[in-house]
């Protein structure tokens, strides 16, 4: 109501009154395709109209030799173009509403509306009627003519009976023609003739228009018998399907002409372009549909120079064509008095607002809220999971996140003697991610082993060990109070905290972790040279020569002693220089020999082969990302290569190291399912041999730890549910920590790591179930539409991250057996 008081005195306020009056059916906006065709004389055949550009976002040319279409890319006009058009508008023919079945039709009613004259008379009115009634020749009739002559006679036969049906069956109705479905287009029909002899090219492109798309066709050229130029601009209602006029069959609904004089052909051409482009505009392309006389588009033309950006002739090369941008910036601002305010807005730090951030004032109350706006959307998180691209982000985020777990583990394991290693890690993981895949306000996140815990239980392991307390129990009473803490803070809605983490507090965050990330990627490689020293001179001679053999320790221990007598070492014949190198390590036996390197026999260059490996990976990887908007192979193969892009490298490159036999390091995975240590099991006494007042003096590093946790899990609860992901079955900041908490108290309980939500894996997770359109115009890159939201992902993660312990005795058995074989062939 407030847009109808506006006094429309500048070409933009015109606009928004145009824009902002009620529509009825026949005037609703549709998508556009738009096609520039131009009259081409060839020679004694006569004149036809050739297609030279079409536009469905972004304009694209017919090339010099009309073999092939252009790239798409950004229209660049001539302001003096533009200006002509608007003249034309201005003087020429307006047709609004016009109601005509046929371009026999139109073309009657354009030359109707021509004032006639000594220069214009009935015999140019014929001439000019049966030039706008010329064949259109379309740039896939190309592709048509490279068939094989048989199959070409055939379908021109095709073609000459369906258009004697055509010219045959009489236009009585005014009702408009409906555009075929793909369906009915791949099976050759159409609702108009019975019959469609549709190229693949033109399939193909049906794929890429809109459904319910309508034309714009643009028709432009000279002829020599002109002396005045004839301008129309016609609007048909309702829309009409007019045989031959364009590419692809869909209705007509605008159709601009514009004919003069010779040797003004470039000119013309450049009009029509204007034309092509205003009609791709946004604004323009309303105001079209909503227009009720010749000012509305004048003033839209007009709107539209306002916002015209001139680059001056001599500061840029205009032969130079634009990309399409990635992102296209919203006009909304053009269609709406106040957008600009709201745009200036939205510029402001975005903060995290909503009911599930709103304090409820009462005891558990937001965690009630979360369970009810959750709730309904359980059983669509698991069908929603029956996806390719599902099963992708499950295969790749698996090895994303075995390998974190199980290193974290041996951290983990030598920091504290053993008492929780990467066995302990394993079980702790997987319990943990499918308690809370299968509960969890927001499956999305992934759980995993932090940094900062990591040195809180190095720092937690010291102290007991200097103060002769039992590490296990003391930790257990910490995991206790630090789950009452969660608890009591998801019981008084201190989440709702959340609202005042600033995006920059965000990214931050996400930088420190991935910085951490990658330094530790690339200090394990380094850390190789340690270990596999680069050889810097031919060291052949050792492999031939000498020789390293294992022996037994020097001053082996009792422990020792009693491991090889449990193993049958010289007793049922079974000799140290007969052992495997990993056997012999297994076993604390000792390399001695000249070809003997830093922990055992010589080996090829290690450190050099894991840099190629290291390497290799990555570079194959971000080539199969970027596959999905390369040229080759259809969209649906190169959607699928892409989403497994990161499973499908790992396993090819572990074949590669597989074959070429260089003993590079492995990740070591327990393969017996028991505690790592004999004096210890799966249940832990919260006090055990500590005095009772370790009870007690466990609140102080427990609300440490408490900080620790809830920082970590809703800094990245905060970071998942960013507006910018579009998630649709809202979020549960309580409800997540309240199952963190409740799985850390029976991790402390079991004497297991303690997981919380991972920055790096969650985002990573967010990534790779990205949704975006499966149509978009030619240079429009997808539109991005949102997340698959869902639980199955993260639960088979971990199902199979627990279950990989019964997995790995086979895998080690088999590993052996190849060191075997590659011994004795050396």
């Amino acid at each position: 109501m407030g847009l109808c008081l506006l006094s429309p005195d500048t070409p933009s306020q015109r606009v928004q009154f145009i824009l902002g009056s009620e529509e009825d059916e026949q005037h609703v906006p549709h998508d556009l395709f738009t096609e520039l065709d131009e009259i081409c004389v060839k020679g004694d055949e006569g004149a036809e109209w050739k297609e030279t550009a079409r536009w469905l976002k972004f304009e694209e040319d017919v090339e010099d030799g009309g073999e092939r279409w252009s790239k798409p890319y950004v229209a660049t006009l001539s302001l003096h173009s533009l200006f002509e058009l608007r003249s034309h508008i201005t003087n020429g023919t307006v047709l609004l509403d016009l109601c005509a079945n046929s371009i026999e039709e139109t073309a009657d009613m354009i030359l109707s509306q021509q004032e006639e004259s000594v220069e214009f008379d009935e015999q140019m009115r014929a001439k000019v009627r049966e030039v706008l009634l010329k064949k259109h020749h379309h740039q896939n009739e190309k592709k048509r003519n490279n068939l094989l002559p048989i199959v070409r006679s055939f379908a021109d036969v095709s073609k000459k009976q369906t258009d004697l049906h055509h010219l045959e069956k009489p236009a009585q109705t005014l009702t408009p023609h409906p555009s075929p479905t793909m369906a009915e287009a791949k099976n050759g029909l159409n609702h108009e003739t019975g019959a469609m002899d549709l190229s693949k090219a033109e399939l193909h492109f049906m794929k890429k228009i809109p459904t319910g798309a309508e034309a714009s066709n643009v028709l432009v050229g000279e002829l020599d018998f002109l002396h005045q130029p004839i301008t129309a601009f016609v609007r048909l209602t309702p829309a009409v399907l007019l045989s031959g006029m364009t590419e692809v069959p869909i209705p007509t609904r605008f159709l601009f002409v514009l004919l003069g004089p010779g040797g003004k052909a470039h000119q013309y051409h450049e009009i029509g372009r204007a034309m092509a482009t205003l009609m791709t505009d946004e604004v323009f392309h309303d105001v079209a549909y909503k227009a009720k006389n010749r000012a509305d588009l004048v003033a839209g033309i007009d709107e539209f120079l306002d916002q015209v950006t001139v680059l001056p002739p001599g500061e840029w090369d205009p032969s130079i064509r634009i990309e399409p941008p990635k992102n296209v910036p919203s006009q909304e601002r053009r269609k709406m008095p106040g957008a600009l305010e709201e745009g200036a807005s939205h510029s402001k730090p975005e903060k995290h607002r909503g009911p599930e951030l709103e304090q409820t004032g009462r005891l558990f109350g937001g965690l009630i809220l979360d369970v009810k706006r959750k709730a309904p959307w359980f059983w669509s998180d698991f069908q929603d999971g029956l996806s390719l691209q599902c099963l992708a982000s499950f295969l790749f985020l698996y090895c994303a996140c075995m390998s974190p777990v199980i290193t974290f583990g041996g951290l983990l394991g030598e920091a504290t003697d053993g008492h929780i290693s990467a066995m302990e890690s394993l079980l702790g993981a997987s319990m943990t991610g499918v308690v809370f895949s299968l509960f969890a306000g927001q499956p999305l996140t992934i759980l995993g082993s932090t940094g900062p815990i990591l040195v809180f239980e190095k720092i937690l392991y010291k102290f007991c060990k200097d103060y002769t307390l039992s590490y296990l129990s003391l930790r257990t009473c910490i995991g206790l109070w630090t789950a009452f803490f969660c608890v009591v803070l998801v019981a008084t809605d201190a989440s709702c905290l959340v609202c005042y983490i600033t995006r920059f507090t965000e990214e931050a965050f996400a930088s420190l972790i991935c910085i951490i990330f990658i330094y530790e990627a690339l200090e394990k490689l380094i850390h190789l040279r340690e270990v596999y020293p680069v050889q810097m001179h031919s060291k052949l001679d050792f492999l031939t020569i000498y020789y390293c053999k294992c022996e037994a320790p020097t001053h082996p221990s009792n422990k020792t002693l009693q491991f090889w007598e449990s193993n049958k070492i010289n007793v049922s014949g079974i000799t140290w220089g007969s052992l495997t190198v990993t056997k012999c390590r297994n076993l604390h036996g000792e390399f001695h020999g000249p070809a003997c390197g830093h922990s055992g026999p010589y080996t090829p260059n290690v450190l050099l082969w894991c840099c190629i490996l290291f390497f290799s990976t990555f570079v194959l990887l971000t080539l199969l990302k970027k596959f999905k908007t390369s040229r080759y192979f259809p969209t649906r193969v190169r959607s699928t290569v892409s989403d497994f892009g990161v499973f499908l490298t790992i396993v090819f490159m572990v074949l590669v190291d597989f074959m070429a036999g260089i003993p590079s390091p492995k990740l070591q995975v327990p393969h017996v399912f028991k505690p790592t240590r004999d004096d210890r099991g799966w249940l832990i006494n919260p006090i055990g041999p500590n005095p009772w007042w370790t009870v007690l003096a466990a609140l102080i590093p427990a609300l440490l730890c408490t900080i620790l946790i809830f920082m970590d899990q809703q800094i990245t609860a905060v970071i998942v549910n960013r507006n910018e992901h579009k998630l649709k079955k809202g979020c549960g900041y309580h409800l997540d920590l309240f199952v963190v908490a409740v799985m850390l108290g029976v991790c402390s309980v079991m004497g297991l790591p303690w997981f919380v939500a991972a920055t790096v894996l969650s985002i990573t997770h967010v990534n790779s179930l990205k949704i975006e359109s499966s149509c978009s115009a030619p240079g429009e890159q997808p539109k991005f539409l949102g997340i698959r939201e869902q639980r199955v992902t993260g639960l088979m993660i971990f199902v199979l991250m627990g279950c990989s312990v019964f997995f790995t005795s086979v895998l080690k058995d088999y590993s052996d057996e190849v060191h075997q074989k590659l011994k004795t062939s050396a």
